[in-house]
């Protein structure tokens, strides 16, 4: 990794911008500003790079500790607090009610429902003046402005610049960043799966043209799997006219301008997963958990929303248990559920649900000695890392998921040669498929055999497809998942010539 960094950096400045950035900024009791470090693996692996180059991450500005920092900087960069790292930040704050529009009227819930097949397209999305006011004045003002932060950072440096943008949020951000600098080199990473173009077509046609558009003035986009790419690559080919579409290679030329795209499977940083299960706080909360174990434990983890199938699941162990009542008293369901855009109607309805449901199941097969289901509803990394370690049987049953890092997370800190019961429409699939016991999403009766079966399966076959599930995980940790996308950029980097990296140095296009 430290090779490739340097061989691509060593004549550039690399810029990161994403909405949330990789330290939050709080205030302490005594009214300073205190920088925590961001959870999870794309933090971790993203921000790694700073250990052998500089990297100047672009954020929006998520609470007051953040604002107050950005007002300290007064339009610099600041030192992130990270030992060892020469990672910087530069925050964007936007008035309230232009992130409000961004974030809670366009990205959520409309594009993360659509990129989820979550629409019942019969009654939902209505595309009415209040989504046409929150695409203007917020999807594309915010998209400008962290366009226009990018090209401020690149314009300020005497290098020539990577920027990689990443996620939803930030469709339309390359296409405002190329008008200034042409010749910049800027990669765009997909996290959430990408519809066909029938389902785009929910949109009005000047919203979905501009977010294909926005992404093909990059040089390379990637996503989580193959399917996601080809889907990309119809869309474009259905929605851009004069595009022309290589399905062998994955290029879409526009006006000459070659966008490469390409899968780039995510997973999780298994080091630093190994390292953290054995601290005395994850294994306080194991101590804690483990009581509440049966002579088999079924967990789940998941954010509170639609798309992780959790009604459906415990519908499945409602069954499970009407159908096997040996099984009464001796299984017990952890159900480590994290609040998750509570400020959503559609979230709010899902969450009543659930809890119906788990109400409802607890009711029926309860009693004073025995809860079938218990659930903790909080965001605590280090219990649901805690329960992780503890399952017989692990279930996954998203009706989609990008990757699902729970799959993988799970196999990685496991101790008791746990089984994964797994949705074929997770991107996780594709590679844990194989050792995992699959299953379709809306399959109720299928989930219910595949929790009897992992439940009464062999020692034997356990363990071994427990290690391959370890196996394969290891072999391809976060570490592979980003040096994947360097050495692609490494390539391009390569390809210009050193009169079109001089031009790029001099911020002015070449003759």
């Amino acid at each position: 990794m430290s090779r490739l960094c340097q061989e691509l950096l060593e004549k550039r400045s690399i810029i990161l911008a994403s909405n949330r950035g990789p330290i939050e900024y709080h205030i302490n009791e005594d009214g300073k500003l205190q920088g925590r470090r961001g959870s999870g693996g794309v933090v971790t692996a993203l921000s790694a790079i700073s250990q052998y180059v500089d990297l100047t991450w672009i954020a929006s500005a998520m609470g007051e500790g953040d604002r107050r920092a950005a007002e300290r900087a007064q339009g610099s960069r600041l030192k992130a607090p990270l030992p060892g790292h020469n990672l910087y930040l530069r925050f964007i704050v936007f008035p309230g009610s232009t992130y409000h529009k961004f974030y809670s009227v366009l990205c959520n819930p409309l594009l993360w429902f659509l990129q989820h097949y979550m629409w019942n397209s019969s009654h939902a999305p209505n595309i009415d003046a209040r989504v046409y006011d929150a695409w203007e004045n917020g999807y594309v003002a915010v998209n400008r402005a962290f366009a226009e932060a990018v090209i401020a950072e690149a314009l300020e440096g005497d290098r020539p610049s990577l920027v990689m943008l990443h996620d939803y949020h930030l469709y339309l951000a390359a296409g405002y960043i190329r008008k200034q600098i042409p010749n910049v080199l800027i990669q765009h990473f997909t996290h959430i799966p990408w519809p066909g173009p029938h389902y785009w077509r929910l949109l009005p046609y000047a919203m979905r043209k501009a977010i294909c558009e926005g992404l093909c003035a990059n040089d390379i986009v990637g996503f989580q799997t193959i399917s996601d790419v080809r889907n990309f690559l119809h869309t474009c080919e259905a929605f851009i006219e004069g595009a022309e579409v290589d399905y062998r290679s994955r290029i879409i030329f526009i006006n000459r301008h070659p966008t490469r795209v390409n899968p780039y499977p995510i997973s999780v940083d298994v080091a630093n997963l190994q390292r953290v299960v054995t601290t005395p706080w994850v294994q306080g909360y194991e101590e804690k958990l483990r009581p509440l174990c049966g002579s088999k434990t079924i967990v789940r983890v998941d954010r509170m929303d639609p798309s992780k199938n959790i009604v459906r699941g415990f519908r499945a162990f409602d069954m499970l248990l009407q159908q096997y009542p040996d099984l009464l008293g001796k299984v017990n369901f952890l159900a480590f559920l994290v609040p998750s855009r509570t400020h959503i109607r559609q979230y709010q309805r899902y969450t009543q649900e659930v809890n119906e449901v788990i109400e409802a199941i607890n009711a029926k097969y309860g009693t004073e000695e025995w809860q079938p289901i218990r659930v903790f509803y909080e965001n605590n990394y280090a219990q649901a890392l805690a329960g992780l370690r503890l399952y017989d049987v692990l279930l996954v049953n998203s009706v989609i998921d990008g990757m699902n890092l729970v799959a993988k997370e799970g196999p990685t800190v496991n101790t008791c040669d746990g089984v994964l019961v797994l949705s074929e429409a997770t991107g996780a699939y594709a590679q844990l498929g194989e050792y995992a016991l699959t299953i379709a999403p809306t399959d109720l009766v299928g989930t219910k055999e595949a929790l009897y079966r992992a439940l009464t399966m062999s020692a034997e076959e356990r363990s071994q497809r427990a290690a391959a599930l370890r196996k394969s995980i290891e072999e391809e940790d976060i570490s592979l998942w980003l040096y994947r996308q360097l050495e692609d950029l490494n390539a391009l980097v390569r390809e210009q010539s050193p009169q079109a990296i001089q031009e790029i140095a001099l911020h002015r296009p070449p003759r």
